[in-house]
């Protein structure tokens, strides 16, 4: 059996990786720690790591790897932001990644996020449970008619544009890559920020996308716009953010992910002071509708994951190749 390292376990990771990888001749030391220089000690005597979102895998880190006879690392996820791809290459670690597990996963939970701000049922949830049946202050908006700005239509993205399609929304996209012939209606980022009555990132964190929505970005936007945020947090910058839905020019915001996440998502920490205030803030506004990078997680998504990667495992100890290595020059595709 070759062994991996495996950090920032949950137990809802364990459900099915336990029940694939031994199949796959995989044995799995689980770890609570998250990667970084130090962690990675940690994987002494395995041939490889796998690693999530809030692991850090810099030089330094994958030196580390390397030194203790580390030969690939498993991303069991599809952004790779937090992976220095080169020099994973100078230290001669393969590195995979889970390019697609449940792109309707992620597109429901952002509709999930819009509706709710839209028709303020965390609030009437919060009511009612207190027997409190009021409906003073809970006036919501419809959908249907309005535009919809989808910022990225990789597989993530055009689920979400169909599905905002199906409740009668317009819908306009900036992307790269088009996709022509699905109904979208493709424009300039300019032009989409000007007339978007909701925006919905749906991008990878790459050089060129970090703080895309920036404070000349909010100066664009219609009074009101709705932004929504599934996908990466240092898309937006938060502290604009935070200062445009003080001032109104952000109608609400709903986000699964914030750019200084890392000390808090994943994690239980009602017991603990937060220093960071804008994300205390942003806490504590009434049209601000934050969850714990949850997109990812249903039944089906976590199954996709495991599959996947373990696969990605099996395909390197196996010397197979596989279409989910990363490379140094790959370019960033939209989730």
């Amino acid at each position: 059996m070759e062994q991996i390292a495996f950090y920032d376990a949950k137990p809802y990771d364990k459900i099915w990786f336990d029940a694939l990888a031994p199949a796959a001749g995989i044995s799995i030391r689980y770890l609570e720690n998250r990667l970084d220089k130090e962690t990675a000690l940690l994987a002494h005597g395995c041939r490889a790591a796998c690693m999530f979102v809030s692991d850090t895998a810099d030089e330094p880190a994958l030196r580390a790897l390397s030194a203790l006879g580390v030969e690939a690392l498993a991303l069991r996820c599809a952004g790779y932001n937090n992976v220095d791809i080169s020099a994973a290459e100078r230290n001669h670690i393969a590195v995979y990644r889970v390019p697609a597990y449940s792109p309707s996963s992620v597109a429901q939970h952002a509709l999930a996020l819009l509706l709710t701000l839209a028709r303020r049922t965390h609030k009437a949830f919060t009511r009612t449970r207190e027997r409190n049946f009021s409906l003073e202050g809970l006036t919501g908006i419809d959908l249907e008619g309005m535009t919809v700005g989808v910022i990225g239509t990789g597989k993530v993205g055009l689920k979400f544009c169909q599905m905002c399609m199906g409740i009668g929304m317009k819908v306009i996209a900036y992307d790269i890559n088009p996709i022509w012939g699905m109904g979208i209606e493709y424009v300039r980022m300019d032009e989409l920020l000007r007339r978007s009555d909701v925006i919905s990132l749906h991008c990878p964190l790459t050089p060129q996308t970090y703080h895309m929505i920036s404070r000349s970005a909010f100066h664009a936007v219609k009074d009101g716009v709705y932004i929504i945020n599934t996908s990466r947090g240092a898309l937006i910058d938060s502290q604009a953010l935070l200062d445009n839905i003080k001032s109104g020019k952000v109608g609400a915001a709903g986000l699964d992910v914030y750019e200084e996440e890392t000390d808090y998502f994943y994690e239980d920490v009602s017991s603990k002071v937060m220093s960071d205030d804008t994300l205390n803030l942003l806490l504590s506004q009434p049209n601000v509708l934050v969850t714990g990078h949850q997109a990812f997680l249903t039944d089906q998504a976590l199954r996709a994951i495991a599959e996947t990667t373990v696969d990605n495992l099996r395909c390197f100890f196996e010397g197979v190749k596989s279409p989910n290595r990363l490379r140094p020059a790959a370019s960033a595709a939209a989730l």
